[in-house]
């Protein structure tokens, strides 16, 4: 049966029992968690109102996102439920139970280009779903990636809306503050000039980057020198032993991600045509398994 987007925050927190951890931020942690009438199993996010003072706008505007989307693509995760007691706030979300995307890869005996091209299709798919709706999710990223069985057919969800905005398409950069994790952000978020949707188009070229060969494009020894090679967009596909399996294709596609001028970047509706990720459509080609380098390099 298909989950039902919350309305309001009206259920008690006595109609949940709250479970095992399954993750903790700064301010939240996430439990998994029983709905005692019902015997359905969520995840709950539970906030710490302590510790978000002064921040209680971030999660109303999760809160706001997530009820804009939520049942409207299956590749989103859907706010269940929502409520607050004296000392935290509630976010009941689906269960994703199929763990995260590349934990999910490197238990898998073989990884070739076109499963990559799968996991960015299913994921471009959602961003375009969130932009046509004025949402930027910005903070696009492998562990904010999740499979929400483990069957391997599992729909792939995009979670975590804490940085996202909704944003009318008639103020296009009108975001300015610093965001995301650095590795994926993209170079207009550094410059404070104003940022919307290509930031996330630009997270996603990291994200197929990273998917390929097993580490991201800017990786640096320094957060001054990380940050200085997104702004000149300077990475290159390198080692070639390690990109020698991968496609000009998958390459050119991540270019046009990586391009530093958002006006010139590719759309999310852009990249859902380009070749690399339509072509494995209808292609049986597999090509080189890439599992045992990206397995090296993430570990």
């Amino acid at each position: 049966m298909a989950t039902q987007p919350a309305t309001q925050g009206t259920v008690q927190p006595c109609r949940y029992k709250v479970g095992k951890t399954l993750g903790a931020g700064s301010y939240s942690v996430v439990k998994e968690c029983v709905h005692i009438d019902t015997g359905r199993y969520y995840a709950a996010k539970v906030i710490n109102k302590r510790l978000m003072a002064g921040r209680e706008h971030m999660v109303r505007n999760e809160i706001a996102v997530l009820k804009k989307v939520s049942m409207g693509h299956q590749n989103i995760l859907t706010l269940v439920d929502y409520f607050e007691t004296m000392n935290n706030l509630y976010l009941v979300t689906d269960l994703a139970l199929g763990g995260e995307l590349f934990d999910r890869i490197c238990r898998k005996g073989s990884y070739y280009e076109s499963d990559a091209a799968d996991l960015i299709r299913a994921t471009l798919s959602a961003v375009a779903y969130l932009h046509d709706h004025g949402i930027v999710h910005r903070d696009l990223k492998p562990e904010n990636l999740l499979f929400r069985t483990p069957e391997d057919n599992a729909d792939l969800l995009i979670a975590d809306f804490g940085l996202s905005r909704i944003m009318d398409e008639e103020q296009f950069h009108v975001l300015t503050t610093t965001c995301g994790t650095p590795g994926y952000m993209a170079p207009e978020i550094f410059k404070k000039t104003g940022h919307g949707k290509p930031v996330d188009v630009w997270a996603v070229g990291v994200i197929t980057y990273f998917l390929l060969c097993g580490y991201t494009p800017f990786d640096r020894d320094s957060d001054l020198e990380e940050m200085q090679a997104i702004l000149n967009a300077d990475y290159s596909f390198t080692p070639v032993d390690y990109w020698r399996g991968v496609s000009d294709q998958a390459k050119e596609f991540i270019r046009r991600c990586l391009t530093v001028d958002p006006v010139k970047r590719m759309s999310a509706h852009e990249a859902l045509q380009h070749p690399f990720v339509a072509g494995f459509l209808a292609s049986d080609d597999k090509g080189q398994n890439l599992l045992p380098t990206v397995k090296k390099n993430f570990n």
